[in-house]
C-alpha cells in the first residue's frame, strides 16, 4: 500500500464499520501478504484495506498469525477471485524464491526484503496506471491518492457498496454463489459510501479541460488531457494493445515518445502495469540508495529478469523511514 506502486488501496477509514472475525472455514490460507504493514510497521485497525482497480472492488483483511505469516481474507466469490483478483496480487509467483536469491554479503538488500517481505508486483491496468504515474510526477502518495479519488469521483461510475459488502460475499440475499475459499468475512460498508470505478478516457476527454480543474493536479492536468486524446477510441485501445505486447525496451520507447513520460514514468508503468519486472525505476530515493549503498554500481546481473522487484523492497524500505 505505502510502497509507491498503487494508490487505490487504502485502510477502512475509522467511521467505517470494524469488520467481524473470519470463520475457519472460509479463512484464506495465503502464506504472506499482498499488503504491507503501514510506514510505523502497524496495521491499520483490524487490519482491513478497501482495494479498486479499474471498475473491481474488494474488502482485504489480514491477519497476523502466530507463526509471523499472514493470513489474507477476500470479500469476494470464489470465482472472482480466480478471475482478477489472484493475478492482480501474482500471487502464484514465488516470492519467497526471490527473497532467497539476494546475495547474504548485501546487507542493506537482505534487510530490505526481510522488512518489506509481503510486496508484490501488482499486475494493474495499463490505461490507469499510465494516469496514476502522470499524476505521481513531483508529487507525494497523499496528493496523488486525493487526486486520483477526485478524478474517479467526478468521472468514473459509482460502484455499489452492495456489491463489495457481506450479502454478496455471505451468499445472502438469494446469491447462489458460495464464498470463496480464499475468502474470510470482511466489512460491510455503509450504503452511502462513496466508490467509483477508474474513469474511461473517453469520460476524461468529454469533460475537457475544464473537467479537470479543482482535482488538484496542477500542471499535470496538459498531461493528463494529452493521455486521454492518445487512448480514446478505437485507435488508442490499438496504441494500448500494442503497449501490451511491447518487449521492455520497445514499451518504454513507446511511452517515452509521449508528452509528460520520461524515463522513470516509463518504467513505473512498465514495472506495475506491463510486469515488465526487469524495469528498475530511478528517482531521488533510489538515487541516494545507489550512491550510499551501491557506488560501484547495481548488480544487475546476477538479479536479471527480476531486477524491479527488488528495487520495490529497496523503495519500500527507504520511504519507510529505515536507516539508509
Amino acid at each position: 500500500m505505502d510502497s509507491g506502486q498503487v494508490f487505490r488501496i487504502r485502510p477502512l477509514s475509522p467511521e467505517e464499520p470494524a469488520p467481524p472475525a473470519a470463520s475457519d472455514s472460509v479463512r484464506s490460507g495465503l502464506s504472506g501478504s499482498a499488503l504491507p504493514a503501514a510506514a510505523d510497521g502497524s496495521f491499520s485497525a483490524d487490519g482491513t484495506f478497501l482495494a479498486a482497480a479499474g471498475g473491481h472492488a474488494v474488502l482485504i483483511r489480514q491477519e497476523a498469525e502466530p507463526t509471523g505469516r499472514m493470513r489474507v481474507s477476500f470479500s469476494c466469490t470464489e470465482q472472482e477471485f480466480k478471475d482478477f483478483w489472484n493475478d492482480y496480487f501474482d500471487l502464484n509467483r514465488d516470492y519467497g524464491a526471490i527473497r532467497r536469491s539476494v546475495d547474504p554479503d548485501d546487507a542493506f538488500l537482505t534487510s530490505a526484503v526481510r522488512f518489506g517481505y509481503g510486496i508484490r508486483i501488482l499486475r494493474q491496468d495499463l490505461w490507469e496506471t499510465i494516469i496514476s504515474f502522470l499524476i505521481s510526477q513531483n508529487n507525494n502518495i497523499t496528493r496523488i491518492r486525493r487526486s486520483l479519488e477526485a478524478l474517479c469521483g467526478r468521472f468514473g461510475e459509482k460502484i455499489p457498496a452492495e456489491r463489495i459488502s457481506d450479502p454478496l460475499f455471505s451468499g445472502e440475499n438469494g446469491s447462489k454463489e458460495k464464498p470463496s475459499e480464499t475468502a474470510g468475512r470482511a466489512n460491510r460498508l455503509p450504503p452511502t459510501a462513496s466508490l467509483y470505478a477508474f474513469p474511461t478516457p473517453e469520460a476524461i476527454l468529454e469533460g475537457g479541460p475544464d473537467g479537470l480543474e479543482g482535482l488538484g493536479l496542477g500542471y499535470r492536468d496538459k498531461y493528463i488531457l494529452r493521455m486521454t486524446q492518445r487512448c480514446a477510441g478505437h485507435e488508442g485501445r490499438q496504441w494500448l494493445a500494442s503497449l501490451q505486447k511491447s518487449s521492455y525496451a520497445d514499451a518504454a520507447a513507446l511511452l517515452q515518445k509521449e508528452y509528460g513520460i520520461g524515463k522513470k514514468v516509463s518504467d513505473c508503468i512498465c514495472l506495475f502495469a506491463l510486469h515488465h519486472v526487469d524495469a528498475f525505476p530511478i528517482d531521488t530515493h533510489m538515487k541516494q540508495i545507489l550512491a550510499a549503498f551501491y557506488p560501484d554500481g547495481f548488480p544487475f546481473s546476477r538479479y536479471e529478469g527480476y531486477a524491479g522487484i527488488l528495487q520495490q523492497y529497496m523503495f519500500y524500505y527507504k520511504l519507510t523511514g529505515q536507516p539508509v
